[in-house]
């Protein structure tokens, strides 16, 4: 076997037409001799071979067989090329892909040898010298073996120096065999570990001709070449630890300070839960902290002597409440009032009156089969209810509606119609799509481009407020979460209206803060009278920190306004729904009666 140390090697043989089938057999026979002297396997020699004619062929790389029996296996199937060739082709392949580490090839690095043993027996038909010179630059040893018609220039030109020990030539085909011996021991050469004093501190790995020193692991080789030092592997900072690296012979491992574990990661901490422990006597809230936890109370309550009950106060009395008029406590809280006639701004202190305010509204209304026909003329007349009651115009407010089952549709943007009529028949007009209830792509669809620059919306500079109205009854059958968040984060009040089979859970992650005053349900489309008590008139987002506002009060106020209205037109709804069922009622009565009078008679 040959013991000088791992080796790649790629064997490069010729299948032109030129080579008849049983020569081409004795060139297997070839190959297979040398791989069985070697010590082939994923951390010793790896083997690869490649045929070529007019084109080139992988037939294995040196990743993918690790056995001289898969090898032998895969060297018998080989069909030959038998068209022209090509050997500076074969050996602008073997540099550039053979001998990369993406097929096996270990990095240069480690001074793992690249040979290429290119087997040929006539004349190239394109040009070895300039790619030759490239690919033995490239750290590749070239060995040229010719048999039979092979040119010995080219031979030359193509092999490694010393050019004696590098190029071959073969009288005939019969003859490589008894050639495979005496160039498997030009190719192993001595084992120049045993045959002098290497010095190396841990291991020794020979080479043909030469040698060189490696390392335990742990350890990196010093700059003679010949020593060893141990790594610390904590001192590149990229071991990922959260609190401290411990190195440990060109290893480490994470450990955490006082009061915190490791994580599953092995990199993370994570604080102790002293609450967990449920011996804390905390009587509202429990926080833990670095090898312990303290008690606190929850708003408007004070942390008595003992460290852990807690006491309600008149904050009122006892804060800067702010309040423009009038403060009320409540139990551990309290808010302001407004006297008749002045409503509280969204900032839940001052009282002062705006004008008309306006919005860009985007309306979102479910056209599911479930909803029905029938039920669907009402979501159109509530639509229009809300349109009657708004300053539509191009300066003042905007609506845009878009419709969505299996797929979605916008039926117009915020830009199609400047008046409240065009509106109005624009809704009436609205064909009813049927089909599933894909919510999710809806929310997506409305974030996206209805509330786009170039379908109408204003810029958010001009601090418009921007209203996303979703109006359905069933469950999605797409995520609803991720689209539903990034709406709101991109600063869309969002609500949320769900009749019959409507899921609270998808309605309530629809829905903007405080969910409360941003979602209502209903059993039927007949019986939203309770939507209307669970709108609020605080929907207005808190002012932003800084220099720059969110929204002023003014602007606040208009979506106080859209709500109101909204409640006015659900209700009104609601009412004429009563009056129907109630109708209905009477008339079958009616009916009743009839048909008992009718019986009698006979």
């Amino acid at each position: 076997k040959c013991r000088t140390g791992p080796l790649d090697i790629v064997f490069v043989i010729d299948s032109s037409r030129s080579v008849r089938p049983f020569e081409f057999e004795t060139m297997r026979r070839f190959m297979m001799d040398i791989i069985g002297n070697l010590d082939v396997g994923p951390n010793a020699t790896r083997v690869g071979v490649i045929q070529y004619s007019s084109q080139v062929q992988n037939i294995f790389s040196l990743k993918t067989f690790f056995t001289r029996a898969d090898m032998e296996r895969a060297i018998n199937s080989i069909i030959p090329l038998a068209q022209g060739t090509m050997t500076g082709l074969a050996i602008q392949y073997a540099m550039n892909v053979a001998f990369t580490t993406q097929e096996g090839a270990r990095p240069l690095h480690k001074r793992i040898p690249r040979i290429a043993i290119i087997v040929t027996d006539g004349r190239p038909q394109d040009r070895v010298t300039e790619v030759a010179t490239q690919a033995r630059n490239a750290g590749i040893e070239i060995y040229a073996v010719g048999i039979q018609r092979a040119d010995m220039n080219s031979l030359r030109a193509m092999a490694s120096p010393p050019l004696e020990e590098h190029v071959f030539l073969v009288e005939s085909f019969e003859l490589i065999q008894q050639f495979a011996k005496q160039f498997q021991d030009k190719l192993c050469g001595v084992d120049m570990c045993v045959e002098q004093e290497h010095g190396c501190q841990h291991s020794c790995v020979s080479t043909p001709g030469s040698f060189y020193c490696e390392c335990n692991p742990g350890y990196r080789l010093n700059v003679d070449g010949k020593t060893c030092s141990p790594i610390d592997a904590c001192a590149d900072g990229r071991h990922g630890c959260q609190h401290h690296c411990v190195s440990v012979r060109g290893s480490y491992s994470c450990r955490c300070r006082a009061g915190y574990y490791l994580s599953q990661n092995k990199r993370s901490c994570i604080m102790i839960d002293y609450c967990s422990f449920g011996n804390h006597s905390c009587q509202h809230e429990c926080v833990s902290i670095p090898n312990g936890h303290y008690c606190r109370c929850r708003s408007g309550f004070t942390l008595q002597p003992d460290s852990k009950s807690c006491r309600a106060t008149d904050l009122c009395n006892g804060v800067d409440h702010g309040c423009e008029f009038k403060c009320v406590s409540t139990e551990g809280s309290y808010h302001c009032v407004c006297p008749e006639g002045q409503q509280l701004q969204a900032d839940g202190k001052t009282c002062n009156k705006c004008g008309a305010g306006h919005v860009d509204l985007v309306m979102v209304i479910d056209g599911s089969k479930s909803v029905r026909p029938q039920n669907f003329e009402l979501v159109k007349q509530f639509v229009n209810r809300i349109v009657d009651l708004l300053e539509v115009s191009p300066h003042g407010t905007r609506v845009g509606l878009v419709q969505y089952s299996s797929r979605v549709r916008t039926e117009f943007p915020l830009n199609k119609y400047h008046s409240a009529d065009e509106i109005k028949k624009a809704v009436m007009d609205v064909e009813y799509m049927e089909k599933g209830t894909m919510t999710g792509l809806a929310l997506k669809h409305m974030v996206e481009h209805s509330f786009s620059e170039l379908e109408g919306a204003r810029p958010l500079s001009h601090n418009i407020p921007r209203i996303g109205l979703v109006f359905t009854d069933g469950r999605s059958q797409d995520d609803i979460s991720e689209w539903a968040r990034r709406a709101k984060e991109s600063g869309i009040v969002m609500f949320a209206v769900g009749v019959g089979k409507a899921v609270e859970e998808e309605l309530r992650a629809i829905a903007s803060e405080p969910v409360e005053q941003h979602f209502s349900y209903s059993a039927d489309f007949t019986t939203m009278t309770h939507l209307v008590e669970n709108f609020s008139l605080n929907i207005c987002p808190e002012e932003g920190k800084g220099e720059t506002e969110i929204r002023s009060p003014c602007e606040c106020e208009a979506l106080v306004q859209f709500q109101t209205n909204t409640v006015a037109i659900l209700q009104s709804l609601t009412e004429k729904n009563i009056l129907w069922a109630r109708s209905l009622a009477q008339m079958t009565a009616r009916l009743e009666d009839l048909e008992k009078q009718i019986a009698n008679k006979k």
